[in-house]
This record gives C-alpha cells, structure tokens and sequence, in this order.
C-alpha cells in the first residue's frame, strides 16, 4: 500500500476536532441508549486536501468497518484507561429491561451458551476476549469489573494488554463508534499495512 502518512494525519485531525464528522449507517438498529451519531454525507468535501485515493480509500474503511459491526454482550473482564477487556457472547443479556441500557450491573444473572460460534453477518454476536474503546461517556453509569456490557461495535483492529503479571495477550479491538474505529484502521495501517477485506 503506498505511503500516505501526512493525508492520514489530516484526516485524523478533522475526525478528532469536526464533531460534525461523526458518521452513522441510516438503518443501524440501536442498541444502547448512546445518542444517535450524526450523519456524515459530505465525507469528501472534509477532505478538500486529500488526494482522491485517499477519499476512496477511507471511504473502503469505513464501509469494512459497517460489514463487520458486531454486537457486543458480555462480561467486563478488566476496566482499562483506554477501554474494556469483555468476555461477549453472553446472549442472554438481550432481554428486557437489560437491553434498555449498554451497561448492566453484575448483579444480573447471564451465561454464556459454551457452543455459540460467531456468525460473519453484519451485527452478529461477537464471540470470545475483545477490547472495546469510545464507550459511551456518561456521570451516573461507570463501568466496574464483573459488570455487563450490551453495545453495538466496529471493528477496529487488534489489541495489546498485560493479563497476569508480565503475560501479554492480543485481541480483537473494537469502538462503539464508528470515526474512531475508521481513524484506527489507519492509524494501523500506517504503522504496519494491513489488508482491508473486500466489501461485496
């Protein structure tokens, strides 16, 4: 993939300070009780700066992202600065009042099916170790250790954390919103190129 550090850097500027960039997919089905992100229509007028294949392939990005959106259910494992360590696949924990908010107390009763297999649709239940960063910022619901999280999320590359003592361990990374998992890929791909799954 050819270089494009200075574009990138650009355009993660505009996505970190035009709150107005933040994009949503119109027949998203909601899930948590974040406010509805805005739309962004005008993506390439924002980057009036960019070369046309950088527009494009952000673009690409964005739209991976969408194709493998996935619904995280789960258990926190480990409150981290920078987000969530979950065990998801706890489907249980869509059912009413629990899926009224993202965040649900660890006094709820959940399990987890041990046969449950990850689907490759769109909104599937993510199964297994994930890090979820870009929660919902909210004063009263702070997330804990043993707490449940029920949120829709975008993929977003993998991540790094210490587990026990010096073991480290790498998982899938995901955000709850989308601009930030977009501005990851690239950051990504601009440390070491990665290949982007073609959308069909």
């Amino acid at each position: 993939m050819m270089k494009m550090g200075k574009s990138i850097k650009n355009f993660l500027i505009l996505l970190n300070f035009a709150p107005w960039l933040a994009m949503a997919q119109t027949n998203e089905i909601k899930v948590t009780n974040r406010p509805d992100d805005q739309p962004l229509t005008k993506i390439a007028q924002a980057q009036t700066n960019q070369s046309p294949s950088l527009a494009e392939h952000v673009e690409h990005v964005r739209a991976a992202c969408i194709q493998g959106r996935r619904l995280i259910c789960g258990k926190i494992l480990k409150v981290l600065p920078d987000g969530l360590i979950i065990e998801s696949g706890y489907t249980n924990l869509m059912r009413y009042p629990l899926d009224r908010s993202w965040l649900v107390p660890a006094t709820a009763i959940a399990s987890r099916p041990p046969d449950l297999i990850e689907g490759r649709e769109t909104d599937s239940v993510c199964v297994g170790l994930v890090f979820l960063t870009d929660i919902p910022k909210s004063r009263s619901l702070k997330p804990k250790q043993y707490d449940y999280v029920i949120i829709q999320a975008y993929p977003a590359g993998n991540y790094t954390y210490t587990s026990l003592g010096t073991i480290q361990r790498t998982v899938r990374r995901f955000s709850a919103g989308l601009p930030t998992a977009v501005a990851l890929c690239l950051q990504a791909e601009e440390k070491s190129p990665i290949h982007v799954p073609e959308v069909k």
